[in-house]
């Protein structure tokens, strides 16, 4: 009798750590569901971001062509008013050559 009781006994405690087991196993799969989708979010918020930076890289770099067009435009005109410049003072000093000797 006291065997039938022990043996009953044991196999109350293997049951109880058997539905333990499943739950735990249970709790273990969501909880790896949850590192995934976790990973997943993380991932997705990865290639945002390196979309973003490369438009911002894009954007930057066409910004900085403008720039430079617009800095050669500036050089055009301050060597266009250099040579007007130079042009105006030998046509004055033409002039005032000119004006001396004919007096």
């Amino acid at each position: 009798m006291r065997s039938r009781q022990h043996i009953t006994s044991v196999e109350a405690r293997v049951s109880n750590l058997e539905t333990k087991f499943e739950a735990f196993m249970r709790s273990h799969e969501d909880f790896k569901t949850e590192m995934r989708q976790q990973n997943e979010m993380r991932a997705t918020e990865i290639r945002e971001l390196r979309q973003d930076m490369k438009n911002m890289q894009k954007d930057f770099y066409t910004k900085m062509d403008n720039m430079d067009t617009k800095i050669d435009n500036i050089g055009n005109h301050v060597r266009n008013l250099s040579v007007a410049t130079i042009i105006g003072v030998a046509t004055i000093a033409i002039t005032v050559i000119y004006s001396i000797l004919t007096r």
